[in-house]
């Protein structure tokens, strides 16, 4: 067969990635070697030898990694992404006083749509950045959060905020939940942005709201994610208004499903593991905030020696200051191992899972993303790992949760398009942003 013939029977797609490694999470502890994804119309069409891959297809286009690591794109299951214009505002403080002495009045003071759209715009790249490219939301306006994602290109979960008490959106429990909606009807048929529920935390929403939350979100297939058991001053607190440790207060009101998404979970006992096991519910640990505030232990091996999913989240970069998943992966290894007394607790490749799949299945749409697989859509990132501090490569899966690679991110890609490319964002305007968190510094300072 000739040249010209070869050619002429190549299959065409959009892009191929060849790559040094790949890590693609399903099957589990799995590393790919010198292979190709091959994507189409924003979907993974498989994953195979380079050699087979250059002979077999001819792409739009062609990207060459071959110092580098390609995995599913990191998915940050929880956090508050207009917060990082407060990103060391109010350090050293317990929760408490954080929330009630610093945090809540300056976000009374400024938060408006333009701090929540631009304060987003600042969070959506430093995700891109540091290698997620799936973020889950909590936070006022969320219409213009979702907008900020839209722009971007990138996958997001919008939970809208839903309180008892007036904020700069809304005015009380129902305005919440009535604008909220209206923003999910908005984005119904999104390809990448989904709007659910999101009730603040037990202490800031009362049982009539929970109810109603409770009979809205199955009739929508809806999730929910709240804030739950953060401190252990919450369910001493708790204990004594009402009598119940807050989980199983919302058992009772039948906030916990299999779509429920419970953000913290520090301090539990072996009846908290039985509802979250009768629940189906989920937990997203976010080891980096709890540390940062003193807030308490998620004990996420036993979690997940349970079978309970357990996914990944930074919080707000208030309480955490930056929103580094590797970073966070790190950390959860870490603090895994010391929490359980056992230095084989939460293996590199667990870690990994935490920050991908089980994140997916969390926010619902593992079927979509968090693994390369075939049919998945093309959420990809790579990291080059070629300077001094990433030699010897023994085991790629050991280097991504244990050595510190947020910076090493090279490509991002979000459903086959381009996000970053050699380190250049290329949905967002850098400069436009750094010049609009300027403002609000200079707003903000105390």
């Amino acid at each position: 067969m000739n040249q010209a013939t070869a050619q002429n029977t190549s299959q065409q797609c959009d892009l191929l990635i060849h790559a040094k490694w790949i890590v693609p999470i399903i099957p589990k502890n799995k590393v790919f070697t010198d292979c190709s994804i091959v994507i189409n119309n924003g979907k993974i069409a498989s994953i195979i030898p380079t050699t087979e891959a250059k002979n077999r297809y001819d792409a739009s286009n062609t990207i060459q990694l071959d110092e580098h690591i390609v995995m599913p794109g990191l998915i940050n299951a929880h956090g508050h992404a207009a917060m990082n214009l407060l990103r060391g505002y109010a350090d050293d403080l317990p929760l408490n006083t954080w929330l009630n002495d610093h945090i809540w009045p300056a976000e009374g003071q400024h938060v408006s749509a333009k701090f929540v759209k631009e304060g987003t715009q600042l969070a959506i790249a430093e995700m891109i950045r540091s290698g997620t490219t799936c973020f889950s939301d909590m936070y006022f306006f969320p219409e213009e959060a979702a907008l900020a994602a839209h722009d971007a290109g990138i996958r997001c979960q919008i939970t809208f905020p839903i309180l008892e008490f007036p904020s700069a959106w809304a005015k009380n429990a129902d305005d919440y939940i009535n604008k909220g909606l209206a923003i999910r009807d908005q984005y119904r048929s999104h390809e990448l942005i989904k709007v659910n529920f999101g009730p603040h935390a037990p202490y800031t929403v009362s049982d009539e709201t929970f109810e109603r939350i409770a009979v809205l979100a199955p009739e929508l297939q809806a999730s929910i994610q709240v804030h739950l058991h953060e401190t252990a001053d919450e369910i001493t607190q708790a204990l004594a208004d009402n009598g119940k440790r807050p989980i199983q207060r919302l058992f009772d009101l039948n906030v916990l499903t299999p779509f429920t998404q419970c953000v913290h979970m520090t301090s539990l006992n072996k009846m908290d593991f039985t509802l979250l096991k009768q629940s189906g519910s989920h937990v997203i640990h976010c080891p980096e905030s709890n540390l940062k505030l003193a807030s308490g232990f998620c004990p996420v091996n036993e979690l997940l020696d349970e079978g309970i999913n357990v996914a990944l989240g930074t919080d707000g970069c208030a309480s955490n200051n930056n929103l580094d998943m590797f970073g966070e992966m790190h950390t959860a290894a870490l603090l895994g191992k010391g929490v359980a007394k056992n230095a084989a607790a939460l293996s590199a490749h667990q870690v990994l899972e935490m920050a991908t799949i089980n994140g997916a299945k969390a926010l619902g749409i593992d079927e979509l993303t968090g693994s390369l697989e075939a049919g998945k859509a093309a959420d990809i990132i790579a990291l080059k790992l070629d300077p001094i501090e990433q030699k010897p490569m023994y085991d790629p899966i050991s280097q991504l949760v244990y050595t510190h690679n947020g910076h090493r991110i090279s490509h991002s890609w979000v459903q086959g398009r381009a996000l970053m490319t050699d380190r250049k964002l290329q949905t967002l305007n850098e400069r436009e942003i750094i010049a609009n968190t300027q403002y609000w510094q200079d707003m903000i300072q105390p």
